[in-house]
């Protein structure tokens, strides 16, 4: 932690120097192709820029299984995690210490049970581990960006989670301003957790993701796709649950739609 505080001062510095520097031309290209960039304002649109750029150098990025990393897969994943931080404090990410994209889905690794069976790696599309990496396939960290209104969006999904962690939790409750808000945050989201896993449950259609329904951490990320993605729908059926979330991430992506 000492060693941490005498790099503050330094680190501060470094980011400075990167956010004074030029844009670069190729960077601009990749980002004005993202429908959510294009629908922000100048202010929103700069600030995307800016938290970028950090991402995109502090974070030690690795292709996996085969994929060579290039710049247009660092500026479209690291410009949608911006688009989380957007008008919240924050310290990029500072729990994300590596991000590793795959081409495609994966298979995590296998694991031995109970039993001493040795079980088979499940395909997957994302994970995010707690004070670690964040791992993605590219293909649909590509396909989330490009369309803004599936409610599907795994890089939303993914640090979604690392806020959700930054209080050292996997809950479902990120940090917040204050017990007011974290009275109302509680008793909102348990009761539309419960709703969502009811739904799940009687095959009833709904606007998030039933994969919401598996435990309040997923619950909590699935929203935010659906906040982002689907924000209007979500505004009108689940008011409540939109307001909080408004509320966090001091946004109001209905209102640009």
């Amino acid at each position: 932690m000492l060693f941490d505080w005498l790099l503050r001062p330094l680190r501060r510095r470094r980011r400075r120097r990167l956010i004074a520097a030029a844009f670069p031309e190729e960077w601009l290209k990749i980002v004005e192709r993202l429908p959510f960039y294009a629908a922000l304002d100048q202010r929103g649109q700069g600030r995307i820029r800016d938290d970028l750029r950090v991402i995109v150098a502090e974070k030690n990025w690795e292709g996996c299984g085969g994929l060579e990393l290039d710049d247009e897969i660092r500026v479209t994943i690291a410009a949608q995690a911006s688009l989380l931080l957007l008008n919240i404090e924050h310290d990029y990410y500072r729990y994300v210490t590596s991000i590793l994209v795959y081409p495609a889905a994966y298979k995590t690794m296998p694991s031995i049970g109970s039993d001493g069976l040795v079980r088979e790696g499940q395909a997957n599309l994302g994970e995010a581990w707690r004070r670690g990496p964040i791992v993605l396939s590219w293909d649909d960290s590509r396909r989330g960006a490009l369309d803004p209104e599936d409610g599907h969006n795994l890089v939303f999904h993914e640090f979604a989670h690392k806020l959700d962690m930054l209080d050292g939790a996997a809950d479902g409750t990120p940090q917040l301003s204050g017990p007011e808000l974290l009275r109302r945050w509680t008793k909102t989201m348990t009761r539309e957790f419960r709703a969502l896993r009811d739904a799940a449950a009687t095959g009833r259609a709904t606007v998030m993701d039933t994969y919401g329904a598996t435990n309040p951490a997923e619950f909590f990320a699935v929203a935010t796709e659906c906040f982002f993605e689907k924000s209007s729908q979500l505004q009108k059926r689940h008011p409540a649950l939109y307001g909080l979330l408004r509320e966090y991430y001091r946004q109001d992506p209905a209102a640009r739609q």
